[in-house]
């Protein structure tokens, strides 16, 4: 099993999280990002730097990963990719994105960016703090718990 980044957008404390879990049960966990980003010295952490431009990162994230992989990301389109390969995905708020539950997320997903295109108001995610952080860190181990 590897875990897979979507560094661009995933916050501070949750790559901090990955990062002591990769050297704490030798997992490799690989970063993939448009940009450069400092890492810590790990023989179990890497990056990827893939080129700018819409999806490229997406892309590599699923050309490289593999069923049973894990892929952090709060992109549910990634998230519908990846699952179709057999992975998991999850959100660094703490959701988990599988077989069971992607089909009706991207659903509600491709609604929402509809209401959005025709001006409708939809709002935003809440903001991010250690309640979400917490939830991430119970569904990492829990995940990592179940497919070790």
């Amino acid at each position: 099993m590897k875990l897979w980044v979507d560094a661009d957008a995933c916050p501070r404390p949750i790559k901090d999280i990955l990062f002591r879990l990769a050297d704490r049960r030798e997992i490799l966990v690989t970063l993939v990002a448009n940009q450069g980003m400092r890492l810590p010295e790990s023989d179990f952490v890497k990056l990827i730097q893939v080129g700018a431009g819409a999806d490229i990162a997406d892309d590599e994230i699923v050309n490289q990963c593999e069923a049973g992989d894990l892929i952090i990301t709060a992109d549910i389109p990634l998230a519908a990719r990846v699952v179709d390969k057999g992975a998991v995905a999850l959100d660094p708020r703490g959701k988990i994105y599988d077989k069971n539950n992607i089909g009706q997320i991207l659903d509600m997903r491709n609604f929402m960016d509809e209401l959005r295109g025709s001006g409708v108001e939809t709002g935003g995610p809440n903001s991010f703090g250690q309640k979400e952080k917490m939830k991430f860190a119970n569904e990492l181990d829990r995940f990592i718990a179940q497919n070790s």
